[in-house]
C-alpha cells in the first residue's frame, strides 16, 4: 500500500472536493496490494471526538493498517477534542490511520484542536476551498497556465461567463482546451523561451466562443430537444455528457421541463391553425440558438 500518514484533515467548503478525497482514501486502502488493511467508517452519533478516542483505544484482530475514517468534524467542539480526542491521538497504534473530514459551512468549521491535533501527529491537512465567483478569472489563467494555455483576462471572464461558476466544470473545459491545441496547428504564441521549450498556446475570446461548452441552460436545451425529437441515442449522450460534467439532475429536470413545456405549447398552437412563422415570433429562443 502507499505510504499513509498517521492522521489526515481534509476540510473546507467544497464539498464536492472534500467527498472525492475521501472516496480516494478509503479506495486506496481498500485496495492494497499485498498488505491487509481493514477500513472503519465513523458516522453520525458515532463519529464524536470521544467515539472517536474509543475507536482509536479499541482492539482489533485485523492484519496490516488499520483506517478510520470520521465524518462530520465541523460539527465537533475545541473542548470535545482536547477532552478525548487530543490524548488519543497522543497514544496512536501504529499502523494505525486516522483521516477527519469536515464540510464546512460559514457557521460550522473543523475546530482549531483538530488542526493541532493532527499536526502533532505527524499528519497532514488539507483545505479544499472554493473560488469565490469575483476570483474565477483569475483562478481559470492559473489553472490554464499549468496547461501549457495562455488565457488574457477577457478570455478567462469569457469562460467563466459561458461554462458557469463550478469549478471541476471549467477545469474539464481548460482541458478540452488544451488537448485540441495539441491536436491543432499552432496559433499565436506567447512567451517562447530559447532553450527549446514549448510555448504556451494562446486562447482568444473568440476561441472560447467557439469551443468551449455553454452554460447547463445551453446544453439542457439540447438535451430536452433530444427527447422531443425521439432521438434517443443523442438523448442518452447528451445526459451522460451533462451528469459527467457535474451537473445537478434536479437543475437538468427544471430546464428540460420547462423547454418540453414550450414544445407542447408550439405543438398546440400549430394544431390549431396558427402558422409556424406566428408561432416562432413568441417563442422563448435559448442562448445563442
Amino acid at each position: 500500500m502507499a505510504d499513509l500518514k498517521a492522521a489526515y484533515l481534509i476540510h473546507g467548503d467544497d464539498h464536492g472536493a472534500v467527498a472525492e478525497r475521501r472516496a480516494g482514501l478509503r479506495a486506496l486502502a481498500e485496495s492494497a496490494d499485498g498488505d491487509a488493511a481493514s477500513v472503519e467508517l465513523l458516522e453520525g452519533d458515532a463519529a464524536t471526538p470521544a467515539g472517536v478516542a474509543q475507536a482509536l483505544a479499541a482492539m482489533t484482530l485485523s492484519i496490516g493498517r488499520r483506517v478510520i475514517i470520521a465524518e462530520g468534524v465541523e460539527r465537533w467542539r475545541d473542548g470535545e477534542v482536547d477532552e478525548h480526542l487530543g490524548p488519543a491521538m497522543a497514544q496512536m497504534p501504529p499502523e494505525t490511520t486516522l483521516a477527519l473530514f469536515a464540510r464546512e459551512e460559514p457557521r460550522a468549521k473543523a475546530p482549531a484542536a483538530v488542526h493541532e491535533a493532527v499536526k502533532r501527529a505527524g499528519g497532514q491537512v488539507v483545505a479544499q476551498m472554493t473560488v469565490k465567483p469575483w476570483e474565477l478569472p483569475k483562478w481559470a489563467r492559473e489553472q490554464a497556465a499549468r496547461m501549457g494555455l495562455s488565457l488574457d483576462a477577457a478570455a478567462a471572464k469569457a469562460l467563466v461567463a459561458q461554462v458557469g461558476e463550478r469549478q471541476q466544470r471549467l477545469m474539464r473545459e481548460l482541458e478540452k482546451l488544451a488537448l485540441e491545441d495539441e491536436s491543432s496547428e499552432p496559433a499565436t504564441e506567447h512567451g517562447g523561451g530559447t532553450d527549446g521549450s514549448q510555448a504556451a498556446r494562446h486562447v482568444t475570446v473568440a476561441d472560447i466562443e467557439s469551443r468551449a461548452a455553454h452554460s447547463a441552460e445551453w446544453r439542457a436545451y439540447g438535451l430536452a430537444d433530444a427527447l422531443v425529437g425521439r432521438d434517443r441515442r443523442e438523448a442518452a449522450l447528451t445526459y451522460l455528457r451533462l451528469r459527467h460534467q457535474g451537473e445537478r439532475l434536479s437543475g437538468l429536470t427544471y430546464l428540460m421541463a420547462a423547454r418540453l413545456r414550450d414544445a407542447l405549447a408550439v405543438a398546440l398552437r400549430l394544431r390549431a391553425g396558427e402558422s409556424v412563422a406566428e408561432v416562432k415570433r413568441g417563442m422563448r429562443m435559448p442562448p445563442r440558438a
